[in-house]
């Protein structure tokens, strides 16, 4: 660390919009990396913040204030003083360096930066593809209507390696290479016009990819709509879930990820207050996903036609799928998710995915409303020919009156600001009932809450699916 103490290192002069019309090394420096220059508003928020205030009060300020130049922290010590002219009025503020201290970032964390890109590469996905140890299909979900033609095909053989669905120009070489040659890759897809990009996510340790891969598409353009710019309608009206929600879906993506980008500073140094703002755009692009995606299924759910796939499952599986999906988020706030552990088994009849989605809904939930530093359990039972899957916080709990409305459309309990739409216990609720189970809760005041998935039990291998 190098540390300059001498007194008034630095004079600087801005004007009444907030403009640096004036200023000494290392204050004229720190504008420019922040992303400003002299003759421009002051780029350092914490500064700029002084200043206005300075401004507002009439009043001269000793302050500390601090900043990042790309490489380093700044913190320094700063006296601001209002200026007036001749007539009396406001003409801006002097700006007097007192002490200034520059230290070292500490160096990217490799295993945090590789998960950020990974969660970049999931967003900005068309299409996401499951894949075993030797690069084979083993399932595509995709809602870009022009990779319509290459999911049906994908999903006919399942088993085979997935370039053999797609071309890679200028590559003569055998497939499928090794993935880290492939990670990157860029791909064109019978059917679609827009040029890909492949992105392979290894799955299994101690060796990258012994438990298969997740495959990402990305396309480099969104795809094109109407030229009115409106969603393509039919003969019975527009449909949110059909329609629009893709259209919507891939320009927030691409907002969420070049934010997340920008936070996780992968495109080179940024001032820490910048990443926070990023940080803020990301959170909103997300939660504004989430409702798409809840819209989107409640239209499904609704539906007269709306049907299951069930099939024999693991419920221990899907939860400790679930607990992986969001042990980053538990972290973040200290707290433990509790999954079967290895070895337990309930076997059900349902869909895989459904009941995952419903995991997913109940164990966010716990996470967002369980206090920091407690636990959130996911146990299994059965009774009868029922297989029962409760999810339990150490939270606030519900009385018997929030008891009653928590599975209603658009019920939120008076909660605001977090994000939630009020429609996931309600779609997660008409999920389990089309799948012949329910999803009931039980808590009191204080108490926490335990929300219970049951479903249909499977007794042996040679019971089949209804």
């Amino acid at each position: 660390m190098a540390t300059v103490g001498t007194r008034y290192l630095a004079h600087a002069r801005t004007d009444t919009e907030g403009r640096l019309v004036e200023a000494e090394e290392p204050l004229a420096q720190l504008q420019v990396a922040c992303g400003g220059a002299v003759g421009t508003r002051l780029a350092i928020p914490e500064l700029l913040a002084l200043v206005e205030k300075t401004q507002r009060f009439g009043l001269r300020l000793a302050r500390q204030f601090e900043a990042v130049d790309g490489e380093h922290r700044i913190t320094a010590w700063v006296e601001i003083a209002p200026l007036t002219n001749e007539a009396g009025e406001a003409a801006g503020c002097t700006i007097d360096v007192v002490s200034w201290q520059s230290e070292d970032l500490p160096p990217e964390n490799d295993i945090a930066a590789a998960r950020r890109r990974i969660e970049i590469n999931r967003h900005l996905a068309d299409c996401t593809a499951r894949l075993d140890s030797n690069q084979r299909l083993l399932s595509v979900e995709t809602e870009a209507p022009d990779l319509a033609e290459f999911a049906q095909k994908a999903l006919a053989n399942v088993g085979k390696p997935w370039t053999d669905f797609v071309d890679l120009p200028g590559n003569a070489h055998q497939q499928p290479l090794h993935w880290r040659l492939l990670d990157g890759a860029r791909c064109e897809i019978d059917g679609s016009q827009r040029s890909w990009t492949a992105h392979l996510e290894p799955l299994g340790q101690p060796q990258p990819g012994s438990a298969g891969f997740v495959l990402y598409l990305s396309a480099d353009s969104p795809l094109a709509i109407a030229d009115d710019g409106a969603a393509v309608e039919t003969s019975e009206g527009p449909s949110f879930g059909r329609d629009l929600t893709p259209v919507l879906r891939q320009p927030i993506n691409r907002i969420i990820a070049n934010a997340e980008t920008i936070r996780t500073k992968l495109a080179g140094p940024l001032a820490d207050e910048y990443s926070s703002y990023a940080a803020d755009i990301a959170t909103a692009a997300q939660h504004l996903l989430a409702l798409i995606d809840d819209l989107s299924d409640l239209e499904v759910v609704e539906s007269e036609d709306f049907v299951t796939a069930p099939d024999r499952i693991e419920l221990a599986d899907v939860a400790r799928r679930a607990c992986g999906i969001l042990g980053v988020r538990a972290r973040e706030k200290g707290i433990t998710l509790v999954a079967p552990p290895e070895g337990e088994s309930q076997l059900a009849i349902a869909e895989f995915r459904r009941v995952l989605q419903i995991l997913l809904n109940l164990v966010a939930n716990a996470i967002r409303y369980s206090p920091d530093e407690s636990q959130v359990w996911i146990r299994l039972d059965r009774i009868g020919s029922r297989a029962l899957i409760t999810v339990a916080d150490q939270g606030h709990g519900l009385d018997e009156q929030q008891q009653e409305r928590v599975f209603e459309k658009f019920e939120r309990l008076g909660r605001s600001g977090d994000g939630g739409s009020g429609l996931g216990l309600y779609i997660s609720r008409r999920i389990a009932r089309a799948m012949d189970g329910d999803l009931t809760v039980e808590s009191a005041p204080g108490q926490g809450a335990r929300f219970t998935l049951s479903v249909p039990a499977a007794d042996d291998l040679r019971q089949t699916p209804r």
